[in-house]
């Protein structure tokens, strides 16, 4: 596909358990290149889009395209074009940073593994924990590795779910900064979040979801210029999408 097709495109994506609506007809289009921040209060439903977004969750109805990929009729070629860092990452607490990287790269079938796994933890400035067993590391370093694993086979698009989530100040500026570094490469992200200093700093675009209802949409500098400083921000996170919502 070129690069001009979106990085994610939904029409009336929508998740039902039941009589309950958790995403309502979602539809939006992302472009390439964008870090777009997706806030939202708990049980919003940021996490159900994520899982339907990266195939981990099957829509009750709508469609989607995701690197180009559409969600239902080729979702392999889609899981392929993307990495997933979830809140809580999953890693072997008895394996070494290496040895988790090496047999995840290799469950994901790339041939020069070791290779793309050095280059990895180069990239991320881990080096140093690349011996060392993943049970003995803190939220932070474990976001780390877990972010070498959702990036090792170089996805199109990366999906963060709550990157910051638990992590201390100098955690989540190191995150800031392998963001812009990832984003500067070319790699478009999609970041659940609730940090609204980390959006001002980090994102180019956002979208605020309210009771599974997409209610704000816009490029950061449009925020900006519309909402102001971050103290808006906030107003905006706090107050639009229950507002337009309940109108």
């Amino acid at each position: 596909m070129t690069t001009t097709t979106p990085a994610i495109v939904t029409r009336d994506l929508t998740k039902s358990y039941g009589a309950a609506t958790i995403l309502h007809p979602l539809t939006i289009t992302i472009p390439r290149g964008e870090v777009f921040g997706f806030l939202g209060h708990n049980g919003a439903g940021k996490t159900t889009t994520i899982r339907l977004l990266t195939t981990l969750l099957a829509p009750s109805a709508g469609q989607a395209s995701v690197a180009g990929h559409d969600l239902a009729t080729d979702p392999m070629a889609l899981r392929a074009a993307i990495g997933y860092l979830p809140e809580n990452v999953r890693l072997y607490d008895r394996f070494t940073t290496q040895e988790n990287l090496v047999f995840f790269g290799r469950l994901s079938g790339l041939s020069d593994v070791e290779d793309r796994v050095a280059d990895t933890l180069a990239f991320l400035g881990i080096e140093a924990l690349a011996d060392r067993r993943v049970g003995t590391f803190s939220k932070g370093m474990r976001q780390r590795v877990g972010l070498a694993q959702a990036i090792l086979h170089r996805p199109e698009l990366l999906f963060l779910d709550e990157p910051t989530s638990g992590l201390d100040p100098m955690g989540v500026r190191l995150l800031r900064e392998i963001v812009a570094r990832l984003h500067a490469s070319g790699m478009t992200i999609f970041m659940n979040t609730h940090l609204l200093s980390e959006v001002a700093l980090t994102c180019t675009s956002i979208g605020v979801l309210a009771q599974g209802r997409l209610v704000y949409h816009d490029r950061m500098e449009a925020v900006t210029a519309k909402y102001g400083d971050e103290r808006a921000l906030e107003d905006l996170y706090l107050g639009v999408g229950l507002s337009e919502v309940t109108a």
